[in-house]
């Protein structure tokens, strides 16, 4: 496989982890609001 392909797909896997990431630290910060009563 071409190495530049290869390089280009990673660093679009890498983007959509961090999507997902930010996402499940959204949720997170949200259910821990929730669950301290401060809203």
């Amino acid at each position: 496989m071409d190495q530049a392909k290869r390089l280009r797909e990673l660093e679009q896997e890498n983007t959509r982890l961090k999507k997902l990431l930010a996402e499940a630290e959204l949720d997170k910060a949200m259910l821990k609001e929730i669950a301290e009563g401060n809203w």
